[in-house]
């Protein structure tokens, strides 16, 4: 199968999946807010693995809600694409916004520590001057 055919599939389970998962009942998995992040279909289409992540729930609950409501979001994938096989899903945590706000947080504290000690130095220059 050519890479454009692959990203477009992809692309396109994605899409479905982040509206399917709105039909879900699951308490784990309606009582918080999920996005999907990406879906990696294999090549033969018989597995699909799907990240998500979700700032208000506990992931491991929520990934166990989406196992159990996986024949639930099968059919109604079925249904959305027109594909030859409909994949298994597998479903994975995408911690990569939890990192990202990491990041974010380091760089400013980093920031917050330049400017107090470009403030002090400033002070002291100026107590130099005197």
């Amino acid at each position: 199968m050519g890479k454009f055919r692959q990203d477009r599939i992809n692309d396109a389970v994605a899409n479905a999946m982040a509206e399917i998962l709105r039909g879900v009942k699951d308490p784990r998995v309606a009582g918080s807010f999920i996005t999907v992040t990406g879906a990696r279909v294999s090549p033969d289409l018989k597995h699909a693995k799907i990240y998500f992540s979700s700032l208000s729930g506990d992931p491991v609950e929520i990934k166990r809600g989406l196992k159990s409501a996986s024949g639930y979001i099968r059919v109604k994938l079925a249904e959305e694409l027109n594909l030859r096989m409909t994949p298994e899903l597998t479903f994975e945590e995408d911690d990569s916004v939890k990192r990202g706000a990491r990041i974010a947080s380091i760089l400013r504290e980093i920031e917050y520590t330049s400017s107090d000690e470009a403030q002090s130095d400033d002070v002291e220059n100026e107590s130099d001057k005197d």
